[in-house]
């Protein structure tokens, strides 16, 4: 198997790396037959990211935080656990970020795309699902939209729900919401087409986050899963997200 490596800046990362290149070689990205990230989720979804155009499965093992999409790292067996490793199958979030003079960025996201008030002042949100005006003007600090794989993210940090992976359901969690007073939510079908426009962007700039790609002062953005792209995650068969989710909803 032809593996291409990955890693952080941190010491528990660069020590990994070394040896693993030593133990299994280092393959060019082009002649890849998959990538191993020896890091945590944020280095999983930048590896997503930089490679999803080459359909690349890609198999994490915790090197850095929490590591919710990674494996539990072992400098043992690698090839042999990542042909056992179940394929998780992911459609991500097609992102379109629109400034007023007409310049759009495209871009995937795995966990989520929020978008959030980039001076002192409440950003002001119109929110359309598949086009229908369902909030005329949502004022808040931001708004997230989650996919399954990434409720337990930044969605469940501002209240948003945990969305079970086979549900193909969206969250649409805002962010300190102050009007309408009561607005906590909601849960969409995968599906939904969601567009929102920034009101006032002038006075109140709002920048648009797909994962970790910014962008800044945007005055429209929109939202859909991207049934073209599908990206794989490789889990141990002991290390299903099922099992993670269900443990993060009933944490103590």
């Amino acid at each position: 198997m032809k593996i291409h490596f990955v890693y952080s800046s941190n010491s528990k990362s660069v020590s990994a790396y070394r040896y693993m290149v030593k133990a299994y070689g280092q393959t060019e990205l082009e002649s890849a037959d998959c990538v191993v990230v020896l890091s945590g989720d944020g280095m999983v979804l930048r590896a997503f990211h930089e490679t999803f155009e080459r359909k690349l499965p890609i198999y994490g093992m915790n090197r850095g935080g929490f590591g919710f999409l990674t494996n539990e790292y072992s400098k043992d067996n690698l090839v042999e656990r990542i042909e056992k490793a179940i394929p998780l199958k992911i459609h991500p979030l097609r992102v379109i970020a629109e400034r007023d003079n007409g310049e759009k960025s495209s871009t995937i996201a795995i966990n989520e795309v929020y978008l959030l008030r980039e001076t002192h002042q409440s950003a002001k949100i119109e929110v359309t699902v598949d086009g229908v005006v369902r909030l005329k003007e949502l004022v808040c600090d931001g708004l997230i939209t989650a996919t399954a794989v990434g409720s337990t993210a930044y969605n469940y940090s501002a209240n948003g729900p945990i969305i079970p992976l086979k549900s193909q359901l969206l969250a649409l969690t805002p962010i300190s919401p102050f009007r309408p007073r009561c607005w906590r939510g909601a849960l969409l079908p995968s599906d939904s087409v969601l567009q929102f426009e920034v009101l006032d962007h002038l006075r109140r700039p709002v920048c648009a986050v797909a994962d970790y790609d910014e962008f800044r002062q945007a005055s429209k953005v929109t939202v859909f899963e991207d049934k073209e792209t599908e990206l794989t995650l490789l889990l141990d068969e002991d290390n299903s997200l099922e099992k993670k989710f269900m443990l993060e909803q009933f944490a103590t």
